[in-house]
């Protein structure tokens, strides 16, 4: 949870972004005079960036500043990394027995639920113990054997989760049972910077947490959305294709960031929660939506599934989605839902 420190802080900086507000609108700068402006912040193992259209300097860096600091608090809420968050506290308790949650982690919880069972588990948030014993968790990378496969897979699974609308609590239905966030929690965090933003006025902004969740709010002055690049995971200088978002998510799923190799094969940090083995024959996968939690989700849910599976996912629980799965059958080839633009590089 946060600090009094960190309250006090966020308690200046609101009351510092009014100030500058007002006087904003006292000196009243002419709109053609907006510029955007770029801030960087360190989070959540990547760096977030926000870009904001605004004729002040001094008022788009104190909108900035409060941004990051939800992102921090939300990141004291659902880190799986710092033994202090409420998510540790989930992770160390919910076995014995059912533990009571705030509304907001309820809500991450709820959602991850959602996924889980709208794909049938190929999103599953329990997959802590495929992440440890892969060793993913601390980055180095390893193959266990089939029988540590084995134990890591008798305490995985989204059905072993267990959440209670009425007592707000959240069980494990086996001790061992671990969430890992990674798969949602940037989204989620996007989304709850750009609810932020909103409150306090900001209405053209581009929030990116690395390159997995960018979300675009409005559009740049004259322009019908934010232009956004989608990149090749395997040749970075390649535009696969360019999208414009305007009150939306793209959010991408590859393995270009975390993965290993042994014997001369790539290991993926994506799983397959169903087999306990990292996803192979997939490419790349860009999924935008109106909500950045729900295209992150998304993006890990058709990244995981078959191209085949994955469009009939979309046409049953997300027609509004668009998608863009880039897979190796004999070459590089794509599937696409409802994607607007053209595409580079495969078939």
């Amino acid at each position: 949870m946060r600090s009094k420190g960190r309250t006090e802080l966020r308690l200046i900086r609101f009351v510092m972004a009014l100030a500058l507000l007002a006087a904003a609108e006292a000196v009243a700068v002419p709109q053609k005079m907006a510029a955007p402006f770029v801030f960087k912040h360190a989070a959540m193992g990547t760096e977030f960036e926000i870009v904001l259209i605004d004729q002040n300097r001094a008022l788009a860096s104190a909108m900035a500043e409060l941004a990051f600091d939800e992102v921090d608090r939300l990141e004291e809420l659902l880190s799986n990394y710092r033994e202090t968050s409420e998510l540790s506290r989930v992770n160390r308790l919910a076995g014995q027995g059912p533990v009571t949650v705030d509304p907001e982690m309820f809500a991450f919880l709820s959602a991850a639920e959602h996924w889980s069972r709208a794909s049938d588990g190929a999103f599953d948030m329990s997959v802590g113990p495929l992440m440890r014993v892969w060793g993913f968790f601390q980055h180095a990378g390893r193959v266990p054997s089939d029988a540590e496969i084995a134990k890591a897979k008798r305490v995985v699974g989204w059905k072993l989760v267990k959440l209670d609308v009425a007592t707000r609590t959240v069980r494990f239905l086996r001790d061992g049972v671990e969430l890992d966030p990674g798969g949602i929690g940037k989204g989620f965090a996007v989304d709850a910077a750009v609810r932020l933003l909103r409150e306090h006025g900001v209405e053209r902004a581009l929030i990116s947490a690395g390159s997995s969740t960018i979300y675009g709010m409005g559009s740049p002055p004259g322009e019908r959305g934010w232009k956004v690049i989608v990149r090749s995971p395997v040749l970075p200088k390649r535009v696969i294709s360019t999208v414009y978002l305007r009150d939306e998510s793209l959010s991408s799923a590859n393995c270009t960031e975390k993965n290993f190799t042994a014997a001369g094969v790539m290991y993926c940090h994506i799983f397959d929660p169903r087999t306990g083995q990292p996803v192979r024959g997939r490419v790349h996968v860009s999924v935008i939506h109106p909500s950045a939690t729900a295209s992150d989700a998304l993006s890990n849910v058709l990244f995981v599934q078959s191209p085949d599976e994955a469009m009939s996912t979309l046409r049953r629980f997300v027609p509004d989605a668009r998608a863009l799965v880039l897979y190796e059958r004999n070459g590089l080839k794509c599937a696409t839902f409802r994607w607007s633009g053209t595409i580079k590089g495969c078939r």
